[in-house]
């Protein structure tokens, strides 16, 4: 044991907690892996009551672990609303690491109130919440090691006869985070599954959902190479023709979860 852990050790006894065996002298100083992380970060008591029980349907430790989400990282929130994941990110990257919670206007105003709640008294200092169209959407380039989206990439393609949402360019949105990723940054979907046929912004009107091929030939189309999917919110009883708010299949939908990769070169 050398000068150093002595003296570590020394302080570590007038606290009062256990030392550390020997062989382990780095222990107290090392920094989580990233499924220690997450699990920590799900299972911390100052987390809302209401985002933990909501974690058996959700299954955020396996979205977080496609997703590869790591202390240290700068990730983006998608259209983040009320801020589920926005929180569960901030836990997870720490204070080395930033969370950018993005809405639109119509996005902040349906989640005003869960915002205000989230962020009240600066609870998450880590996270920069960002509210703009995404046209004035404005990210440093090369600046993000990940980002996504759950249950909110449709509506891109949302196009309401009331006018409640605007007309939003889902290749522009991609376009800007192909930019802002560093090299071999990913973005992981996470979307209610439709069938395939059918124009798309009808669909997504009609059902609030999206064929998944449509949002890989997005990602293609913007630059980004296919990674994989996971089945972890897999619902093969719904046959995808209702509404997902509905609630016959409220919070029993068909997900596919995609991951996408930023080219290194």
């Amino acid at each position: 044991m050398n000068r150093a852990t002595m003296l570590v050790t020394a302080f570590v006894l007038t606290l009062g907690w256990p030392v550390p065996q020997a062989g382990s002298e780095a222990i107290a100083t090392e920094a989580p892996t990233p499924h220690e992380a997450i699990a920590t970060a799900i299972a911390d008591p100052g987390r809302p009551a209401t985002d933990r029980e909501q974690d058996a349907t959700r299954k955020p430790d396996e979205i977080l672990a496609f997703l590869g989400v790591a202390p240290g990282m700068r990730v983006l929130d998608a259209f983040s609303a009320g801020g589920y994941y926005t929180e569960l990110l901030a836990r997870i990257v720490g204070s080395g690491g930033e969370v950018i919670a993005y809405n639109n206007p119509p996005y902040a105003k349906f989640a005003q109130k869960g915002i205000a709640a989230r962020y009240v008294d600066d609870r998450l200092p880590n996270v920069r919440q960002v509210t703009s169209t995404l046209e004035q959407l404005e990210l440093a380039p090369a600046s993000l090691d990940a980002a996504i989206f759950v249950m909110s990439y449709h509506d891109l393609y949302w196009r309401p006869a009331d006018g409640s949402w605007p007309p939003t360019d889902p290749s522009l949105l991609l376009a800007k985070l192909h930019a802002a990723l560093k090299p071999g940054g990913v973005i992981v979907v996470q979307d209610h599954v439709a069938a395939p046929g059918g124009e798309v912004s009808e669909v997504v009107d009609k059902l609030h959902r999206i064929d998944p091929a449509v949002v890989k030939r997005d990602f293609e189309r913007a630059g980004f190479e296919f990674e994989g999917a996971s089945d972890a919110l897999a619902h093969p009883a719904d046959d995808h023709t209702i509404n997902v708010f509905n609630p016959a299949i409220r919070g029993k939908t068909d997900q596919f979860v995609f991951r996408f990769r930023k080219p290194s070169k």
